[in-house]
């Protein structure tokens, strides 16, 4: 059995019902299916919505408000069917008027069954054509409106075709905004006039000059403002007719990517200031330029003064902001055409350019420059709820002829730098090549100190501290010891703190240095404390800043206690008034948690730093500490004289004990005694020296009593 076929199913529209019956009748004849029949517009209109046939039989002439021209409109317009229309009148008013309804095709009264069949024939092939020509171009208008690129088609006269979802988005109109008008309002004023030329030179020669080659051209958008885009043309010729297809991509943002990326490979992410790539560049440019144009450049190297204590005690984000503040303080001291580069850390560099021709002249311009800014930078900041002075260490080079490198430049401005903080920070040196041999030998320092930690080549020294015999004639009385560091080199000797100190200082070998001073001092008091002459000794342990702002550093208090089993009532921290200098709540939280420990305070250098009544009052101290500037002429200077005598009854007054340190002569002794100090330390007393030496010269001089 063959299958089925779908047969044609029309609608027949006729008010005349014989007249409707005999075409249903051909109708059958010729193989199709007449569906319905109705005699009215209205009619014809409903059951058109309801049973949708393949094609509408219109008679033109109907009965009622509506004739067949209004209704095959209507069936147009809401269901996109195929009309044909049935007429027994060809009046040409008529006729023209049955063109708005777009039919497929007429058929004048009386007709045959072959004009019947033929008219209808090719009005359905029309109608499925026009379908699958529809279904084609919404398949690619669809395909046109997902591309994330616009796709607009112009005409030979630069007018828009077509305008796909894509290219609305980029240039921000609707496409009916747009077609039918010229596509240079889709361009900046200044490049109608090239638009304007490629398509006259189109149209006179046929050359298509735009087409097949890529460019970034400026766009512009419905709100007038303008972007970069990709812009490439094609060009297509069908039956005669000549149309420009645009690819459009905007590129906005690949444009804020490449230089996001140029961003953060040139310039330092924290400042926004060039960071070491860029300034080799910059440099490189500098050196070929000066060397060309006999103008001398310098080079400039800052580092902030102490500003690692300023990330320890405040924390990393508060140096960030100072950092922030200082780079863009040093922008507003140099000329237009001079960098200002951050390398990392609190190192600033700035490169000068164009000075004079004469060496001196080009070193006086760049020191007014680092004078410029040390002033600068000297103000005081403000650190979110802190105000905190800082300074820089400057080291410059002044360069002019090429046969230097770029790293002999760096070098040397680096070396000078260091001889800055070296001559006391908050000031400018220019390089001397004197300064290069120091240099050296202050790395070598620093890679035998390293060494020197992991060979355990560092020993404690200690120096007695005393207080007088409790009756006139008495012998003082050794209370305790200072432990005191001590390097001793394989190939140095001894090492004078004074050298390696400031050094383990700058590279935060302090940090481990002083645990284990720390730790070796907490021993030694316990191997004191099995002998009854010096089982009461006190161990006075110096603390650095960066090592007591160390977050865990009542931890590590805890640790050498635990570890060693030392007492805590026997260890003493001496701190510096240099660590006042910010976030003493902070400070004073640790020392309160230590003191709970049973571990005492004592403030060293009294008089010499930061002295604030105020903080004073609020640590937990339980000594002074005269600093041994004032003992040293405490008697051939009043005012030196004037502040020990303030110290001890400042002390006195907040219920602390006062020690003298420096005590060289029985003079000096005496007049601390007078003026009711309390305890002292010196060379009059005993120099540092080794435990066991010490114990030797104690019990030597008979000073050894149980305490009282």
């Amino acid at each position: 059995m063959s299958a089925a076929v779908n047969k044609p199913r029309i609608l027949v529209v006729e008010d005349e019902t014989i007249v409707a019956r005999d075409i249903q009748a051909q109708l059958v004849e010729l193989g199709y299916e007449p569906v319905a029949h109705a005699t009215r517009g209205e009619q014809a209109i409903a059951l058109a919505g309801q049973l949708r046939p393949d094609l509408v039989l219109m008679d033109i002439q109907l009965a009622g408000a509506m004739d067949g021209i209004a209704a095959a409109q209507a069936i147009r317009a809401r269901y996109c069917l195929p009309v044909v229309f049935l007429t027994a009148f060809a009046a040409d008013d008529i006729l023209e008027r049955a063109k708005l309804a777009e039919p497929f095709g007429y058929i004048l009264k009386p007709f045959s069954e072959r004009e019947l069949r033929t008219v209808l024939e090719m009005a359905l092939y029309k109608y499925r054509a026009d379908a699958r020509l529809q279904e084609s171009v919404a398949h690619t208008q669809s395909i046109l409106d997902n591309m994330a690129d616009g796709v607009i088609t112009i005409s030979t006269d630069g007018l828009i075709e077509s305008f796909n979802q894509a290219a609305c988005t980029v240039f921000g109109y609707a496409a009916e905004e747009v077609i039918g008008r010229n596509v240079a309002m889709l361009m900046p004023e200044p490049h109608h006039s090239h638009h304007d030329g490629y398509l006259k030179h189109y149209k006179d020669s046929g050359e298509a000059r735009m087409v097949g080659i890529p460019r970034e051209v400026e766009g512009m958008r419905n709100d007038g403002s303008i972007f970069p885009m990709n812009l490439s043309v094609s060009k297509i010729t069908r039956a005669g007719h000549t149309t420009f297809i645009g690819l459009v991509r905007d590129t906005t943002q690949h444009h804020l990517d490449v230089e996001e990326i140029r961003r953060l490979a040139f310039y330092d992410p924290l400042t926004g200031l060039p960071n070491r790539r860029l300034l080799l560049d910059r440099l490189s440019q500098a050196m070929l330029t000066s060397a060309r144009s006999g103008l001398h450049g310098a080079l400039m190297f800052l580092d902030l003064d102490h500003f690692k204590l300023l990330n320890d005690s405040l924390g990393h984000d508060v140096g960030d902001v100072l950092l922030q503040q200082v780079a863009s303080r040093l922008s507003t001291c140099v000329r237009e055409g001079d960098s200002v580069a951050r390398l990392g850390g609190d190192e600033f560099v700035v490169l000068l350019e164009a000075l004079s021709m004469h060496d001196h002249e080009a070193g006086a311009q760049a020191k007014a420059v680092a004078s410029k800014i040390l002033d600068a930078l000297g103000q005081p900041y403000s650190l979110r709820e802190h105000t905190y002075s800082s300074t820089p260490s400057i080291g410059i080079v002044v360069f002019m002829e090429d046969r230097e490198t770029m790293d002999d430049l760096i070098k040397k401005a680096d070396v000078a730098m260091y001889q800055a903080k070296a001559a006391g920070r908050n000031t400018v040196r220019f390089f001397d090549p004197t300064m290069q041999a120091a240099a050296s030998a202050y790395a070598a320092l620093e890679k035998d100190l390293r060494r020197g930690l992991d060979k355990d080549e560092f020993v404690l020294h200690y120096q007695v501290q005393v207080r007088a015999g409790r009756h006139a004639g008495d012998p003082p009385v050794v209370t305790g010891v200072e432990a005191l560091v001590r390097w001793n080199n394989a190939t140095r000797g001894l090492v004078p703190p004074a050298e390696f100190i400031p050094l383990a200082e700058e590279t935060g070998l302090i940090l481990p240095l002083g645990q284990w001073v720390l730790e070796t001092a907490c021993a030694q008091l316990v191997a004191w404390a099995g002998h009854p002459q010096t089982s009461h000794w006190s161990m006075a342990v110096n603390v650095s800043a960066s090592q007591f702002a160390q977050p865990d550093f009542v931890a590590h208090v805890d640790e050498a206690l635990k570890k060693t089993g030392c007492r805590p009532e026997l260890l003493k921290l001496e701190l510096t008034e240099s660590m006042l200098v910010a976030n003493v709540d902070e400070i004073i939280f640790k020392m309160n948690a230590i003191k709970a420990r049973g571990v005492s305070f004592s403030l060293d250098d009294f008089g010499t730093g930061y002295s604030s009544l105020t903080y004073l009052k609020r640590l937990p101290l339980a000594q002074l500490k005269i600093d041994q500037s004032f003992v040293r002429d405490v008697l051939t200077d009043p005012s030196d004289a004037v502040i020990a005598r303030t110290i001890v009854a400042l002390g006195h007054s907040l219920g602390m004990i006062v020690i003298a340190e420096g005590v060289e002569t029985e003079g000096q002794r005496e007049f601390l005694a007078d003026i009711g100090c309390d305890a002292f330390q010196g060379y009059h007393f005993g120099r540092p020296v080794p435990p066991q030496v010490l114990l030797e010269n104690v019990m030597k001089n008979h000073a050894i009593h149980r305490p009282y």
